[in-house]
């Protein structure tokens, strides 16, 4: 599929849509501790981001500017981060929640007693592992799409 296969209409609206499907997933990532969704969701939507780009814009239209080779490094970067949160309470228990109801400033606070929208900072240690899951699955399905994407256009050119 070259560049010129996709309509101005198409990538005009990729370039206004592409940074708000960006900034929902981020949204679904950070409050998965509150509400359906999570690091696996999160980054599904993320990762549909950069395959709107690509088929909007095609291979050739992006090249140089999604790099493979960081697109691994981030998701390595996802995996070893849950490993190392999962490895913080291992005094206590793998994957024990090291900062719920710690009281401390950064996701240890307490949950109120009662009907209430949820306390986005109450998660302990899951909205960082949601982090962590969803870089490596945004990463990940946006690579797999990308390789998918860059074999479909060399069966096509041969």
């Amino acid at each position: 599929m070259n560049n010129n296969s996709m309509s101005v209409i198409v990538r005009t609206v990729t370039r206004f849509m592409y940074g708000l499907i960006i900034l929902f997933g981020f949204y679904v990532i950070m409050h998965g501790h509150l509400t359906p969704g999570g690091g696996f969701q999160g980054g599904a939507v993320v990762a549909s981001a950069f395959a709107l780009l690509l088929v909007a814009f095609g291979s050739a239209g992006l090249k140089g500017q999604l790099n493979l080779h960081w697109l691994q490094s981030i998701e390595e970067f996802g995996a070893l981060a849950f490993l190392g949160l999962a490895f913080l309470g291992i005094g206590t228990a793998f994957f024990y929640n090291l900062f719920a109801n710690s009281g401390g400033f950064l996701f240890g606070a307490s949950v109120p007693t009662g009907s209430n929208a949820g306390v986005l900072t109450a998660g302990g240690l899951v909205p960082l592992m949601n982090w962590a899951v969803g870089l490596k699955v945004m990463t990940g399905i946006a690579a797999v799409v990308i390789v998918m994407l860059v074999g479909s256009h060399k069966e096509e050119t041969e």
